[in-house]
């Protein structure tokens, strides 16, 4: 007891040197948790930056999804479905079939659990001559979309034609002066104009829709339809084509599928191309916030290792200067009773206090100083990066030990120095 009120007792007597040990260890430990201290938080940012990410590549797809299913009306469906026995030159030719199928077929379809196939619009086609106006038209009748019961539901591409309404295309409409909301005859049947259609540049400007019973009426085919259209999903895109018809022809018999594939390849390569570019742009940050910490953790490796050393040595020297302020006090315990080991405890216990208080402060220093520098180099980052989190209680228990070791071991040679002097040549000289 005797010994450790005399080691506080010398290491107030001795503030400054003490302090300056205290210091030498604190910077040390200082460097150490600092470097630390920036690396986790530069790994946090990462996290931070890259969650950020990919919830706006989420939210940039789901907007992305819903704009294309928009823009699939304009696209076009990729898959269509006649009759068996018609002609193909005659349909490309006419641009409508000359044979029909049952409507039910596309319930079936609907039905049938192909889950790559969603959007099912069935129509009646015809190019006629619309008697009230002495001219050419091609008249629609659709009934709306059919629900894939084995899909998700979403919502339809094409609005269906209430029944007593006519939609007409953007030549017809423009040369008849016709506008929304007017009553027109057709085919001796009144129609209210429910929609008008801007210019589209294809046979859609000379198109009229009918709701599909009105239609089948009209052209005397109740319960028939000529074409089914359909669109395959985008995960189906590079399916073969050989076993969807072999599919849709198992369900629907007396049927042939033909595929336009330019347009729903674009559509799916604009989705696919939008996806790939956000997971590159994500690598490439996460690969360079990589290289980046790769860069901070040799420099840091490079540093540390020369602040610790630099800091032993001062702490060393400072030992030393100790040792030969306290030659008298050596000498006179030696001369009153103590013994080597007990000098040399003294000397090694004030290194022992001196590196618990210097890693003490080494540490909230540390942990202070590397947030306060992780804030300037790293841009745009939220504040809960830098809060409690950023420290990890590990470093204190691994900071305290180390900061014992580290003036122990700086301060042995002097200690042990202090502890084999003689006590009489000491003291004759004094």
């Amino acid at each position: 007891m005797r010994l450790l009120h005399m080691l506080i007792r010398e290491a107030f007597y001795r503030r400054l040197n003490s302090g300056l040990e205290v210091l030498a260890v604190a910077i040390a430990i200082a460097s150490l948790l600092g470097s630390l201290t920036v690396l986790r938080i530069h790994d946090l940012h990462t996290e931070q930056m890259l969650s950020v990410r990919l919830a706006e590549t989420q939210a940039r797809l789901v907007e992305l999804n819903q704009a294309m299913r928009k823009a699939s009306l304009k696209l076009g469906f990729n898959l269509l479905i006649l009759p068996e026995d018609q002609n193909l030159r005659d349909w490309h030719t006419d641009d409508y079939a000359t044979k029909y199928m049952p409507e039910e077929y596309v319930t079936r379809l609907a039905d049938s659990g192909i889950v790559t196939v969603r959007h099912f619009l069935p129509s009646l086609r015809q190019k006629l001559e619309w008697p009230e106006v002495k001219r050419t038209i091609i008249l629609i009748g659709t009934r709306g979309e059919v629900p894939n019961l084995h899909k998700n539901p979403v919502e339809p591409l094409v609005q269906p034609v209430p029944e007593g309404t006519i939609v007409l295309g953007y030549e017809l409409h423009q040369s008849q002066g016709i506008k929304e909301g007017e009553t027109v005859r057709l085919m001796g049947q009144s129609f209210k104009v429910h929609r008008l259609h801007g210019e589209r540049g294809s046979k859609d400007d000379i198109t009229a829709w009918i709701s599909l019973h009105e239609a089948q009426e009209l052209l005397d085919k109740g319960g028939r339809i000529n074409s089914i259209l359909a669109l395959k999903c985008m995960c189906a895109v590079k399916m073969e084509m050989a076993k969807l018809r072999e599919s849709i022809s198992r369900i629907l018999p007396n049927t042939q599928t033909i595929e336009m594939g330019t347009r729903a390849v674009a559509r799916a390569e604009a989705r696919l191309k939008v996806k790939k570019e956000s997971i590159a742009l994500m690598k490439a940050e996460k690969e360079s916030r990589e290289q980046l910490k790769a860069q901070r953790e040799r420099l840091a490796a490079l540093l540390v290792p020369l602040i610790v050393a630099a800091c032993a040595i001062w702490i060393g020297y400072l030992g030393f200067v100790n040792v030969k302020e306290r030659d008298v006090e050596v000498g006179l315990l030696r001369a009153l009773g103590y013994r080597s080991g007990q000098i040399l405890f003294l000397f090694l216990s004030k290194s022992l206090l001196i590196g618990l208080a210097g890693g003490v402060i080494g540490s909230a220093l540390g942990f202070l100083c590397g947030r306060q520098l992780a804030v300037v180099l790293e841009t745009g980052m939220e504040s809960s990066v830098t809060g409690a989190g950023a420290f990890q209680p590990v470093w204190l228990a691994m900071a305290l030990p180390a900061s014992v070791v580290l003036t122990v071991i700086a301060g042995w040679i002097p200690a042990l120095l202090a502890a084999q002097q003689d006590p009489a040549r000491i003291l004759k000289r004094e």
